[in-house]
C-alpha cells in the first residue's frame, strides 16, 4: 500500500472532518467514553482555523484520504503539540499513522521544534506502544477531561536542547 502524504487544504476539509469522526467515535467507544472526546465536537470551521494556524497534513492511499495530524508550533517556536490524529478505522495498522508522524516530525524540525508532545488515553494500549515505538515517552497523566491521559514527549534529532517541559506542559491547549 503506497501513502502519499501532503499539506492539507480547504477541499480536505470535509474528508478530515469524516475521518477525525470516525477515528475518534472508535476511540471514545474503547474507553467508555463517548460523550467526554473533544474530537467529536468538531467542525468544518475549527478545521478550517487550524489550516490558518497549524501544520495539517494528509494522507492518500490512491485516490482516497485515509489519515490526517495536526501540529501547532507553540510560542516560542521550540515544541509542537499534535492533536488530530486521525486514521480510518479500515485501514489502521497498514503503515498510514507511521508515515503521517514521520512526515510531522519533518516538517516540525523544519519550523524550529527541538520537542514533539500529545495526549492519549493511557488505557489505549495500542496507542501506547505505538507512541513508544515512535520514539515518545510519557512525561506525566493527568484526569482534565475525565479518563487517564498520557502526555507524551519526543526530543527531535538536530533541534535536540533542554527545554523546561513543566513550562511547556503548562501552556498545552
Amino acid at each position: 500500500m503506497k501513502v502519499i502524504i501532503k499539506k492539507a487544504t480547504r477541499a480536505d476539509i470535509p474528508a478530515i472532518h469524516q475521518i477525525t469522526i470516525e477515528a475518534f467515535q472508535k476511540y471514545a467507544l474503547d474507553l467508555g467514553i463517548p460523550d467526554q472526546v473533544k474530537a467529536l465536537k468538531e467542525t468544518y470551521e475549527s478545521i478550517e482555523e487550524d489550516l490558518e494556524k497549524k501544520i495539517v497534513l494528509v494522507a492518500w492511499v490512491g485516490d482516497e484520504l485515509v489519515g490526517a495530524i495536526r501540529c501547532e508550533i507553540l510560542p516560542p517556536g521550540e515544541v509542537g503539540y499534535i492533536s488530530r490524529f486521525a486514521v480510518k478505522p479500515e485501514v489502521q495498522n497498514m503503515g498510514v499513522g507511521k508515515a503521517l508522524m514521520i512526515a510531522i516530525e519533518k516538517e516540525a524540525i523544519k519550523q524550529g521544534a527541538s520537542l514533539l508532545t500529545l495526549h492519549t488515553a493511557s488505557k489505549m494500549a495500542s496507542l501506547v506502544r505505538f507512541y513508544y515505538g515512535m520514539g515518545y515517552y510519557i512525561h506525566s497523566t493527568n484526569t482534565d477531561r475525565g479518563y487517564i491521559r498520557a502526555y507524551f514527549c519526543k526530543e527531535l534529532g538536530k533541534n535536540k536542547r533542554q527545554i523546561d517541559i513543566n513550562y511547556i506542559h503548562g501552556t498545552l491547549p
